[in-house]
């Protein structure tokens, strides 16, 4: 990945995105693995993990995600999710994280030599080009084996450098759970 061992490094991982992005792969991410791997390459000094939840998911299948995230060395930043009209009369969720992740980039910016970050989202976009003018390598992690390919254009295009989560497969992948004998 063209690190140096003495890069100091922040991830910044957009939940939705990613597990949409390795549903469409046909895997599923082993977050401990996924520290591992990128802690070879430098000293992670924070890795955010952003997700929204609705007020109604209290008990959802994330929340032992989220649990096991936040004692596990992520920074978990949950945003409740907005209900508003689409114009058309009806009622949409907005689950957008790029403000929050923005914030904790430019906060984060003059500590770090390289950011990671896991989304395919054009919005993000200004959010890279910013951190960049800062003087921190940006390197986008998404996919283009998709179909279609999670990562707007323009986001991998202002990026320092793409890595195709495909590639990262053998690595962080979770490994298949052991189906008890009968």
């Amino acid at each position: 990945m063209g690190l140096e061992m003495t890069d100091r490094i922040a991830l910044f991982i957009d939940g939705a995105n990613l597990h949409t992005t390795v549903k469409n792969l046909g895997f599923e991410v082993d977050f401990r693995r996924l520290l591992s791997e990128f802690g070879k390459h430098g000293q992670i000094v924070r890795a955010y993990f952003y997700t929204v939840v609705r007020d109604d998911d209290e008990f959802s299948s994330l929340r032992p995600l989220v649990d096991w995230l936040d004692y596990n060395g992520y920074a978990v930043r949950r945003k409740a999710a907005k209900q508003h009209d689409d114009g058309d009369g009806r009622r949409r969720m907005k689950r957008s994280i790029g403000i929050e992740l923005a914030v904790d980039a430019m906060e984060i910016a003059h500590r770090i030599d390289q950011a990671f970050l896991f989304s395919g989202d054009g919005d993000l976009r200004a959010v890279v080009e910013a951190v960049r003018r800062m003087g921190v390598r940006v390197t986008v992690v998404s996919s283009i084996r998709t179909k279609p390919p999670m990562i707007a254009d323009e986001l991998r295009r202002h990026a320092d450098a793409f890595v195709e989560l495909e590639s990262l497969r053998p690595s962080i992948e979770r490994p298949a759970h052991p189906i008890a004998p009968e």
